[in-house]
């Protein structure tokens, strides 16, 4: 068995590729496959592939019909080999030692996953921005039952390596609903459950690509597939009791941050669409009491109780809790910004870095 199987997901991302292949190519942890799924790809991407395929014998290719991110995740899946998967996306790139330093840790300390923090990058500019949300937890193993708030980490799998047998053992898979976007959202959700034996490294690796005018999420019609993926979540709790019982309340918190970032990202037309969705789920979960007191507490009852009641009213307030939002951040960032934490420093004077350390 080899170390780890990499599986990068393809579609039309020609302009940023070979920058991706390349950086998982000069990995220094040398015994891997390299596993390229192109999802019917109608620029050059598969030519790039092949053209590495030819200098690296590692690189494997599916080629198939477009049948979006999920299916390509299962052939990938499907096909992994190695002891431990991790994935890059393919208008990422990482640290050429990324995935040496995350192995040795799973193996030191017989990990299911071991997760590491990542930079947010900026093609244009070629800057990057420590996320700085990662708690290391002393360094010592944990999971979602002694920690539930690791569940309301921004659902990044793209930042960890996974044992196989615990994807296999569970027969996880990601959803398959052609064209949908979040499909990262419940099998991590997932996964972070069913391990173990859980390990968190607030050292970056990875560039996370924020200007990608093609990626998904920048693509507003596609929002409505967040609230599949939590139907998919509440029926794998129903499924776990023991575990619902512990995280019910950080899922809740998920949730209800990932639907409130979703309506900023969207365009306006599509946004009475979403908020109608999201309050018949919540309705429901009001009527089978899992509307915990932690939860409400933490959001407000009131506006809990908006949502549910007066999704149309929840709406324009909160579009105009973002322009007044928008409006203060951008005063701020263009004349004085400055931010502080355990990982990362960044002091910023009329729009330009004067200090980034992290």
């Amino acid at each position: 068995m080899i170390k780890l199987s990499v599986i990068i997901p393809v579609y039309n991302v020609e302009q940023y590729l070979g920058e991706c292949l390349e950086s998982v190519i000069k990995q220094t942890l040398k015994d891997i496959e390299i596993i390229c799924v192109n999802d019917g790809s109608t620029d050059n991407s598969l030519e790039i592939i092949k053209k590495f395929a030819r200098k690296d014998e590692r690189i494997k290719i599916i080629d198939k019909p477009n049948s979006g991110y999920g299916d390509s995740m299962n052939k990938g899946l499907e096909t992994a080999t190695g002891e431990y998967i991790g994935i890059v996306e393919s208008d990422d790139f990482i640290e050429p030692d990324m995935f040496e330093k995350l192995y040795n840790q799973a193996k030191l300390n017989d990990c299911d996953i071991v997760k590491s923090d990542w930079y947010n990058f900026w093609t244009e500019t070629n800057t990057k921005e420590k996320n700085g949300r990662i708690k290391n937890y002393g360094g010592k193993v944990t999971n979602v039952l002694q920690h539930p708030e690791i569940l309301t980490l921004q659902p990044t799998l793209w930042s960890a390596i996974y044992k196989k047998e615990l994807i296999t053992n569970n027969g996880l898979k990601f959803l398959t609903t052609p064209s949908a976007s979040y499909q990262d959202t419940s099998f991590s959700f997932k996964v972070l459950c069913l391990a173990k034996r859980i390990l968190f490294t607030n050292k970056a690796f990875l560039y996370y690509r924020q200007d990608n005018v093609n990626s998904s999420i920048n693509n507003p019609a596609k929002a409505l597939f967040v609230c599949q993926e939590y139907d998919e979540i509440d029926d794998f709790l129903k499924n776990h009791s023991d575990i619902k019982a512990k995280v019910l309340t950080q899922k809740l918190i998920a949730q209800y941050k990932a639907y409130r970032w979703t309506l900023r990202r969207i365009a306006p037309e599509y946004r009475k669409d979403f908020v109608l969705r999201a309050s018949k789920q919540f309705l429901q979960y009001n009527k089978d009491n899992e509307l915990t007191k932690e939860f409400l507490n933490k959001y407000n009852p009131q506006n809990i109780n908006t949502l549910i009641n007066s999704p149309l009213e929840f709406l324009t307030q909160h579009e105009q809790k973002s322009l007044k939002k928008e409006k203060w951040k951008n005063i701020r960032r263009n004349l004085f910004s400055v931010k502080i934490n355990k990982t990362r420093v960044n002091v910023k004077i009329l729009g330009k870095h004067i200090i980034n350390i992290g």
